[in-house]
């Protein structure tokens, strides 16, 4: 269950960015021009799961989250050029800062809890 919720956590970060993204350009709130604007991102965040085999440890910050990360930015960018989709320098830097907060951030929070969880349960 904590793989489900760790994977759905994930998409879901890469759906948020992609419609914030769409929003922002103003472009046509069709459901084609959000599946081809978010493919390249979910395959590469696919990617992503399977090279760092993040169904073991979905949650660990290092090195799983930041692989994770990096793939689905490198892999996404690489798959979006295949298309013929932009990939303008500032898009780039927007799209691995605005991943990185969020395939990261929770990440973060989770390790962060787990560690109080762990100092709370040293002094029962």
């Amino acid at each position: 269950m904590r793989n489900l919720v760790a994977g759905g956590l994930d998409v879901c970060w890469v759906l948020v960015f992609v419609a914030i993204g769409r929003a922002s350009h103003e472009e046509a709130g069709s459901l084609g021009g959000f599946a081809g604007t978010a493919w390249p991102f979910l395959v590469g965040l696919a990617v992503g799961w399977g090279v760092w085999r993040a169904w073991r440890r979905a949650d660990a910050l290092v090195p799983v989250g930041v692989g994770v990360w990096v793939t689905a930015v490198v892999v996404g960018m690489v798959l979006r050029v295949l298309a013929g989709q932009g990939t303008a320098a500032a898009f780039v830097v927007v799209a691995t800062v605005f991943l990185g907060v969020g395939l990261l951030g929770w990440r973060g929070v989770a390790h962060v809890l787990r560690g109080r969880r762990v100092s709370a349960d040293a002094y029962k």
